[in-house]
């Protein structure tokens, strides 16, 4: 008696979740799972652009490329190899004899100056204002003797530069032209969402005007090129020349400043990274003005606030800004900052990283008063501050040891560190200046957490506990964890004083009982 044959995707409809489909099923399912990915894939692109054509005829004549020219001196010829070697030495005939004879063949004659050589470079940019402002990378003109800006009609322009930026990667050329120029509009990148469709166009290998497309893949990414990254990263085509080129929303305003690509072989994977327009527009119009940046300036040295930071100081979660360190003199200084502060508002701004406070605050007016929101010892505070000027901190110089300090050194070890006061000895062996003071780590437990965290000997703990308490001996410091221990808590926090004038907090766990 012969069975009936049920159809295959019949039959796979009642398959568990434990069984696999038959291998003769495969291709009915297959069939069925790709006509709902087309479906599926028609829809979405219902979603997107039809086409990009109208946009980019008007966005292209504002796009630039830009050519540098950088005149590198050249060192005499092989003669001035040969006379290291003093006359008559058998070097000297060994490297007339064999040294290759550069220049020569090309009128270029033994002991004659070599001509100066020009090395070029080609980037991208993109016109501000009809009166013939262009942004671009700093990276771009780096070093340029020369910068030449080619128009989308092939009118070579020599460029002035107006003003950099190495800190955003940011340059403000100008070219001087009797026509007005067409000039980009710029757009809110703080308005832009993950999954927006962009265009870049730029001058990628020197081709010359080159439109690409993707989307938005992340907003606000990191990647340790500067002290203001806030990255947006897209999976449209930039490779090397597309630097400085502008990234278009699909309203046609710039909303980014095409100038990283993470490659491993130096071509597109579909990773690159702007720089946002509300970083960018804040700097250009400095460096329009004044020829360079304004920053606002605190006067403290940051970091982030760890979940056992946090913990430590009873502020139940991780966020703010843990100032380190306060110069002296600063505004932070004036307005009685403390180290071990956590700032967690700046003005209306809420700050959950330290990069959020950096760059909010060199975006602020110099000279405007600010209201702080800060953590100290417990519970939050307000303090007034004047902004200031951003200048570099100044490091503090060694110098000589008191003659009356004590040639005794007390030693003591606790959670992994060995610890010993200052004395005129510490001060020799790691080179501490006559003015540190606190307690020396004069050696770590390879297999502490302090190890771990990057303690080393030579540091110097200053301020310890929730309280940020000074020390000066390393009883101090013992007496303080154990108070610690009998408390509960179960992290140590440590102001660590380093060479150059670092300061950071640290915490160590507390040893577990039994």
């Amino acid at each position: 008696m012969t069975q009936t044959k049920r159809p295959l995707v019949a039959q796979s409809a009642s398959i568990s979740k434990k069984q696999f489909l038959p291998f003769a099923a495969w291709p009915a399912v297959v069939l069925l799972l790709l006509a709902s990915f087309f479906v599926a894939v028609s829809a979405h692109a219902k979603q997107g652009p039809n086409g990009f054509s109208k946009l980019v005829k008007e966005l292209t004549p504002m796009v630039v490329n830009i050519s540098t020219t950088q005149i590198i001196k050249r060192d005499k010829g092989r003669q001035q190899e040969m006379s290291k070697f003093p006359p008559g030495s058998p070097f000297e005939e060994f490297f007339r004899e064999f040294m290759p004879r550069q220049g020569q063949g090309q009128g270029q004659r033994q002991g004659q100056p070599r001509r100066p050589r020009k090395a070029t470079s080609l980037g991208s940019g993109f016109i501000i204002s009809p009166d013939g402002y262009i942004v671009t990378n700093n990276h771009v003109i780096m070093g340029a003797d020369e910068v030449t800006v080619i128009l989308h009609n092939d009118v070579n322009l020599k460029a002035k530069i107006v003003g950099r930026d190495p800190k955003t990667d940011l340059a403000l050329l100008k070219v001087e032209t009797k026509k007005p120029l067409p000039a980009v509009r710029w757009g809110d990148s703080d308005a832009s969402e993950v999954g927006d469709w962009i265009i870049a166009i730029g001058n990628p290998f020197g081709l010359g005007g080159t439109v690409t497309t993707g989307i938005i893949s992340a907003r606000a990414r990191v990647i340790q090129a500067g002290p203001y990254d806030d990255f947006i990263q897209t999976d449209a085509s930039i490779n090397r020349g597309n630097s400085g080129g502008p990234m278009f929303n699909m309203k046609g305003q710039v909303i980014g400043i095409n100038s990283v690509i993470l490659s491993p072989s130096g071509g597109n994977i579909g990773i690159g990274f702007a720089i946002p327009s509300s970083l960018a527009q804040p700097v250009v119009t400095q460096l329009k003005k004044y020829g360079h940046t304004r920053r606002g300036w605190l006067g403290i040295h940051i970091q982030e606030v760890t979940p056992e930071i946090a913990e430590s100081l009873g502020m139940g979660r991780a966020r703010g800004a843990m100032v380190a360190s306060v110069v002296e003199g600063s505004p932070a200084e004036k307005a009685k900052l403390e180290p071990g502060d956590i700032i967690l508002r700046f003005g209306d701004t809420e700050i959950g990283k330290p990069r959020k406070l950096s760059r909010t605050v060199a975006e602020t007016t110099v000279g405007k008063k600010v209201s702080l929101e800060i953590w100290r010892k417990g519970r939050k505070k307000k303090v007034k501050i004047e902004i200031g000027l951003m200048e570099e901190a100044k490091t503090a110089e060694t110098g000589d040891v008191p003659l009356e300090e004590e040639s005794t050194s007390e030693h003591a070890t606790v959670l992994g560190l060995s610890l010993a006061s200052i004395n005129a000895e510490t001060r020799r062996k790691f080179n501490l200046s006559r003015d540190v003071k606190g307690v020396a780590i004069v050696g770590v437990d390879e297999d502490s957490e302090a190890m771990e965290k990057g303690i080393r000997p030579g540091d110097i703990v200053v301020l310890v506990g929730q309280d940020h308490e000074s020390v000066s001996t390393p009883a101090d410091i013992v007496a303080k964890v154990e108070k610690a221990e009998k408390s509960g808590q179960k992290f140590f926090l440590l102001q660590i004083a380093r060479g150059g004038g670092q300061l950071l907090f640290v915490t160590l766990r507390m040893a577990k009982e039994g």
